[in-house]
């Protein structure tokens, strides 16, 4: 199941508090940047971001699920209502994210 632009619209709404939030559609699911990197994405309408130890730290309980068949494990966001949250998770997970890899 693809993910819909509507949800898109929401997360990104969300997120309208931070610079530099951008996405990438990829087989009907987003990726979502932070400041260039990576942070998550839109998979099946669930926001799930990359399980760095600061996101596992502000959700401890949160469930780990696989974005797609062959992916690796993501923690579920179930905060999405939460704007102050889902802020705060992001620019805590910022420093522990990977460098985006250059395109040659």
């Amino acid at each position: 199941m693809a993910s819909s632009k509507e949800y898109l619209e929401f997360i990104l709404e969300q997120l309208s508090e931070l610079e530099d939030v951008s996405y990438k559609a990829m087989m009907g699911e987003y990726i979502i940047y932070y400041r260039g990197k990576v942070a998550g994405g839109i998979y099946d309408d669930r926001f799930l971001v990359k399980p760095t130890k600061s996101a596992m730290t502000m959700m401890p309980d949160a469930d780990m699920e696989f974005p797609y068949e062959g992916a690796k494990e993501m923690l579920l966001v179930d905060h999405v209502e939460n704007r102050l949250f889902l802020r705060d998770l992001l620019e805590t997970m910022y420093d522990e994210l990977p460098q985006s890899k250059k395109k040659k």
